[in-house]
């Protein structure tokens, strides 16, 4: 339940949207990026881009009931590949029906209409580029100039900020470390339709893919299963554990070499499983990485779910 609107000028406030596949967070930020008040709604991504607007709006209306404020701002982070100058989604998986094509941006100005300031931009990025800018500002990755921020989740899912700018590629992917040909997953599909990569194995529904490969209980239905199952001994769950946390190791290597970032900060539900995943995934750096690269630090994100909201604000800061 969302309290009251911490006091803050009428003028001063932005709107941050995190559009996930299952749900969807709004907050009003401040100028220093801090959430004075988070409202939280399921996404509708089955029922097409009209229903997923609807609840960013339904988000915004219910953050100003009762207050005269109107937004200055709006920044939001999606799921989707994301063309970030016209806050278009490019590309995405089937969990949102007729995704790809969708003005978001424009829609979503259309759609606050008298909630929005005069002129108050509305600004579109990735969720995983959201939230790295978050950690990059006010996270694990605060005072770095370069960094690359991995989500290891039900999917997987990077960011890549370089000398404090976010990267963007020339087809909207830079840093989608998701589809990096991985060996060891060249058993299993990637969402993308394509075998043998990162997501396919490194991922939460990766892993359990693979338990299942190996012969798992099939009793045990998700990652957080195998999580439990290895910690009580199971010999399967274990190996299954390993590899996939050994398969982002290795990604992360192989990024590293091409991005040299200063910090490496890995967030999402997958790594809070612990020691069991972290240490056999730090193994797989260590070994493939160059020798240069040994003392990049790889860090555990800090912000959790605040990250993408924060950096979505940040972002419709930058742009007024």
């Amino acid at each position: 339940m969302a309290g009251p609107v911490v006091s803050a000028p009428s003028s001063e406030l932005v709107l941050a949207v995190d559009i996930g596949g299952t749900k969807t967070s709004a907050a009003l930020a401040d100028r220093d990026d801090v959430l004075l008040r988070t409202e939280t709604a399921p996404t509708r991504a089955a029922e097409g881009p009209a229903a997923v607007v609807s609840t960013v709006v339904g988000l915004a209306r219910r953050l100003l009931d009762g207050s005269p404020a109107r937004l200055s701002g709006v920044g939001i982070g999606a799921a989707g590949v994301v063309n970030a100058v016209t806050g278009t989604i490019v590309s995405a998986t089937d969990t949102f029906a007729d995704w790809p094509g969708t003005p978001v941006a424009r829609l979503v100005r259309e759609a606050l209409g008298e909630l929005l300031s005069p002129g108050a931009p509305v600004v579109v990025q990735n969720d995983v580029d959201a939230h790295a800018e978050g950690e990059h500002r006010h996270g694990a990755a605060a005072g770095a100039d370069s960094v690359l921020v991995v989500a290891v989740g039900t999917g997987v899912g990077a960011g890549l900020i370089l000398d404090g700018r976010a990267v963007r590629g020339a087809h909207h992917v830079a840093g989608e470390i998701a589809h990096l040909p991985t060996p060891g997953a060249e058993h299993l599909r990637c969402p993308c339709g394509r075998t043998g990569h990162l997501e396919a194995i490194g991922s939460g529904i990766g892993l359990h893919a693979h338990f299942r490969w190996l012969g798992g209980d099939p009793l045990i239905v998700d990652a957080r299963g195998v999580a439990a199952a290895a910690a009580h001994g199971d010999p399967i769950a274990r190996r299954a554990l390993g590899d996939s946390a050994a398969a982002v190791g290795r990604a992360l290597a192989g990024a590293a070499t091409i991005f040299d970032p200063e910090r490496i900060v890995i967030t999402g539900g997958v790594p809070k499983i612990g020691d069991a995943w972290w240490l056999p995934m730090r193994r797989a750096f260590a070994a493939d990485a160059i020798d240069a690269l040994q003392p990049t630090p790889i860090l555990p994100g800090v912000l959790g779910d605040d990250a993408p909201l924060r950096g979505a604000a940040a972002s419709a800061w930058r742009a007024l």
